[in-house]
Order: C-alpha cells, then structure tokens, then sequence
C-alpha cells in the first residue's frame, strides 16, 4: 500500500472493543457476554454454562480446527451478528497444548515439547496469536466486537516494590494472558463485593470469615487492583473502577466517559456496537 498526504485522517475513531472479561466462577460471565448486540457464542468444549442462555453459539469446539472454522464462518457467511464471544480461553488452552504436542511428535505433555524449559508454552502463542488475528479481522471486516472470556485462580504475587500478596489471575499460562492483556482494549473482572469479619473463638484465638454485605449483587471491575487485573486504553481507561455487572451499566459508562473528549477541529466517528 502506497501512502500520501491524501491518505492521513484525524479525529477519533472508537472502533468496535476487544475485551478479556475475568471472573470468578458462576459470577455471570457468560451471561454478561450474551447480553451484547447481536451476540454470538463460541464455546469450547467444558464450558456448559452457555447452556442455559438464549443466545445464538456455535457447537462447542472440541478442537482448536473447530474454533477457527467458526471464526472463517463469521467472516465469510452473510449474518447480522455484531458480537462475538469465546467461551473461554481457559477452556481453550489445553486444546492449544495439545494441538503443539502433536505437532512436535505427539509428545504427551507441554512441558516436553522442545525438550522442555518453556518451549512448549512459548510454541503455543502462535496459536493464541491466529486466534486475536482472526477476531482482528472480524473487526475490521465485519465490524464486530471480540469478548474472551477467562476463569481466574489465586496466586502469589510477589512485588518487587513491596510485600508480597495474593491476588486473583488469568487461569492460563503467564505468556498467553501477557499477550491477550496486550492485545485488549479493555480488561476487565467480575465479582461480588465481600467484606472479612474476625470474630474471637476463644483461647487468644480467631477466625476470619468473608460475608456479602450487597445481598448477592454482582460487580464489574475496571481498573487494575493489587487484588485482580484490569484496565483499559483510550475511553476505557476513563471509566469508573466499578460497576454493575450489567451491559447497559458498562454502555452508559462508556457514554459518559466519552463525552468528556474534547472535539476541536476533529471529527469524531463510532463504529460501535457500543453507540
């Protein structure tokens, strides 16, 4: 592609979003990802969840082949989809592990591939990288938005600026979560709200016991904490660090932190599902 002066646009554009949604288990992931404009599921194989919401999906994929062919069909298929969800990369990487292993002669675990010291895991980001790829291309071609949805685990982490802490993470492999976190716009992480009440049982004794002060409401979390992931680029990056874990909660934060660009000789253009 040639460039010249003619080529060179200004103003902003907020182009349909690329989302890593975090959580912890039964909080409403799916459900929140269903929710979106012309919402398209596609689950992987253990994730039943889905089940039980009117969505539109995909059969579940059994195989990372399975996964891209849905993908190829969103964009060469005529469909008035706008929204298209994977449920859940969590889910996804053993598929991606095993696809390396029986590439690198069907080895019977990652840690193998290569002849071992991570090669295996680093043989895998090829496969996460086709993955964004395609959503990429959805998005530039069909105008769709991208939600990967992500279970999380509880790890140590240890601050290299202070004491070290638990905290909620990406339940998959450091180098595939550092390239989905790089590859968002927006990450974001669902949970309820808890607070730790100690009570004294007794002997210099006591136990500490978390209680739901919200009576089972659900939250969405922006921004990163000390205790889970999160942030966001551009308007994302503005949005209040909590919110209702509710679609049309996030859309009326999106509206106002949007509101708040300045437009002086630009030209500001949403191609959205969001607006």
């Amino acid at each position: 592609m040639a460039f010249n002066l003619e080529s060179i646009t200004s103003g902003t554009v907020m182009r349909p979003p690329r989302i890593i949604l975090l959580g912890v288990e039964k909080i409403g992931k799916s459900t929140w990802a269903a929710a979106w404009p012309g919402a398209i599921g596609l689950p992987v194989k253990g994730e039943e969840g889905i089940d039980d919401i009117d969505v539109p999906a995909f059969p579940p994929s059994h195989s990372v082949a399975d996964l891209l062919s849905g993908l190829s069909t969103l964009r060469s298929d005529a469909h008035q989809f706008q929204t298209v969800f994977l449920d859940s990369a969590s889910t996804l990487e053993p598929l991606i592990h095993a696809d390396v292993c029986a590439s690198n002669g069907n080895v019977d675990s990652i840690e193998k591939v290569g002849g071992g010291y991570g090669k295996g895991y680093t043989m895998s980001l090829s496969h996460w990288r086709m993955i964004t790829e395609w959503l990429d291309t959805l998005r530039t071609e069909r105008n769709m938005a991208s939600i990967i949805i992500g279970h999380v685990k509880v790890k140590r982490f240890d601050d290299p600026a202070g004491d070290s802490y638990d905290q909620y993470q990406f339940d998959i492999h450091d180098k595939a979560a550092n390239l989905l976190y790089r590859w968002a716009d927006v990450i974001l992480f669902a949970n309820t709200k808890v607070v730790v009440k100690k009570e004294d049982v007794g002997f210099n004794k006591e136990t500490k016991r978390g209680i739901d002060l919200t009576g089972g409401a659900r939250f969405l979390y922006t921004q990163k904490n000390p205790a889970h992931p999160g942030g966001g680029r551009g308007v994302y990056g503005r949005l209040p660090y909590e919110l209702p874990l509710d679609y049309n909660a996030f859309l009326a934060a999106i509206v106002a932190a949007d509101s708040h660009i300045t437009n002086v000789g630009t030209t500001t253009v949403h191609h959205s599902p969001l607006v």
